[in-house]
């Protein structure tokens, strides 16, 4: 069993609700594991550091615990995934400079980001892929694996919102 570090963002049904009254049931139904955050209206996210398996056990065993409790919660976001420069130098300890020079030095390997503006966003699985196989970085295993796990979860979520009648077509133009 291994340890993986991840977040779980999640929008309550009715917005109105008060989350207080779902910390301690959160808890005994398996997140006690979690550090829970209720800052924003409407919204819990859940910190957990769970063993397990694999990353896709934690996680996605960690999103069947806050259904149980909460099960018309939908997930918003499951990070890390979504990092820009300063993000990333964050986890990796190095200087954003750094990871501009790598990312920006024209090497036509290094990741597209998914939104490229200011900030430009990259999902972290591929930058971390992209550093071990064609930078012979030391990544952490279990970083990755969460990275990778996250960016699947979060391109399903934004999957579902395509109308079923137009997946197969835009599958095919995309693939």
């Amino acid at each position: 069993m291994k340890e993986y570090n991840f977040t779980l963002k999640f929008n309550f049904p009715d917005p109105r609700i008060d989350p207080d009254g779902y910390i301690d049931r959160l808890y005994e139904a398996g997140c006690d594991d979690a550090l829970i955050g209720i800052g924003k209206q409407g919204c819990i996210a859940l910190d957990f550091i769970r063993s397990a398996s694999s990353a896709f056990d934690a996680i996605s065993s960690a999103i069947v615990d806050v259904k149980k409790v909460i099960p018309d919660a939908s997930l918003i976001e499951a990070t890390p995934d979504f990092v820009g420069l300063t993000d990333t130098a964050k986890i990796l300890g190095c200087s954003r400079q750094n990871i501009r020079n790598l990312i920006f030095n024209g090497d036509p390997r290094s990741p597209s980001p998914v939104y490229e503006g200011t900030p430009s966003i990259w999902h972290l699985a591929e930058i971390l892929t992209w550093l071990r196989e064609d930078k012979t970085y030391s990544i952490d295993d279990s970083l990755l694996e969460v990275a990778i796990v996250n960016m699947e979860f979060n391109i399903a979520r934004k999957w579902r919102k395509i109308a079923p009648e137009l997946q197969d077509n835009i599958r095919a133009l995309v693939c």
